[in-house]
């Protein structure tokens, strides 16, 4: 999509400076170099109300210490990254992933709780690849159900929605045997919406034909736990893990699926995630600045308007 399209649309707050969208946030994968206090200075000092983060940064800094950082910020807090990876058949390896889960879970809460007005206690899920030496893709994808199951009881405790993300197919093998938005939300059919939900994230979904539906049904099964996007630009890196861009920069019509998930009942915040090395060497404010003027000319004019306070 044109970086053009709407330009009646797109809010200025002075001189040529496009303004920030409300429902933007800034998943800290963006700003993949960046500390915690780098971080979260780049995105409030833009303007940007929302972000979500990491949890190697939160670690770094440890859970109480971050959680007074982020208040600080007066930024909302939208999502936890990542957990998972538990497709691993039974065994130490598989129970330490299930434990390191649950430590996942308080963070998120912790974190949702220090944010500001209107955060939301979301942690991604993003289901492991195949076990080495297997093929067993169906068998795979039934651990992911089950371990599911043994977290969603603590999830359930701590107010927090674990939300499974299905991956682009390129990562089954080694990241993630969900693959599809419907495979995500037969998984997530067991449980109770508020509990287990799914990412719905462009970079990962746009090529599926059948995506339209699958966001409506999420919709309707209330599963829609977050919304994140960025773009697909070929050719692509020799390293598929950093080949997403900003938001307009690429082929993917934002507009379809935004206005799929608003017609779900979103309304929550939107995340631009982006992993890609030539943004990660760019100035952390920087980054945050393009990112916010791709997303308001790809992704605003798709979104319903936003009434003054």
């Amino acid at each position: 999509m044109a970086r053009d399209a709407a330009p009646e649309r797109r809010r200025r707050s002075g001189g040529d400076r496009v303004s920030v969208d409300p429902r933007l946030s800034i998943n800290q994968g963006t700003l993949k170099h960046a500390d915690l206090a780098t971080a979260l200075a780049a995105t409030s000092g833009a303007g940007v109300p929302a972000i979500g983060l990491w949890r190697e940064p939160v670690q770094e800094v440890g859970l109480t210490t971050a959680a007074s950082m982020l208040a600080d910020s007066g930024l909302r807090f939208t999502t936890h990254c990542r957990s998972g990876f538990f497709t691993m058949p039974e065994g130490p390896a598989r129970r330490a992933s299930l434990d390191d889960n649950r430590l996942a879970v308080e963070e998120a809460a912790t974190l949702a709780a220090a944010g500001a007005e209107g955060s939301t206690a979301v942690l991604v899920l993003v289901a492991g690849g195949l076990p080495e030496g297997s093929r067993d893709l169906i068998g795979a994808r039934e651990r992911v159900r089950d371990a599911i199951g043994e977290l969603a009881p603590h999830a359930a405790e701590a107010g927090v929605t674990l939300a499974i993300e299905p991956l682009h197919p390129m990562y089954a093998s080694d990241r993630c045997v969900v693959s599809t938005l419907g495979q995500a939300l037969d998984i997530a059919h067991d449980f109770d919406p508020s509990v287990v939900g799914v990412t719905v994230d462009t970079f990962h979904i746009w090529w599926d034909p059948d995506v339209l539906p699958q966001i409506e049904r999420a919709g309707r099964e209330g599963r829609i736990a977050t919304y994140q996007v960025c773009d697909w630009k070929t050719p692509l890196p020799a390293d598929v893990l950093l080949s997403r861009h900003y938001p307009g920069d690429g082929v993917i019509d934002f507009g379809p699926m935004t206005r799929a998930v608003v017609d779900a009942g979103y309304t929550g915040d939107i995340e631009v995630e982006i992993f890609n090395a030539d943004v990660w060497a760019t100035d952390p404010a920087e980054a945050v600045r393009r990112t916010s003027d791709g997303f308001t000319a790809a992704v605003t004019p798709h979104l319903p308007a936003v009434v003054p306070a």
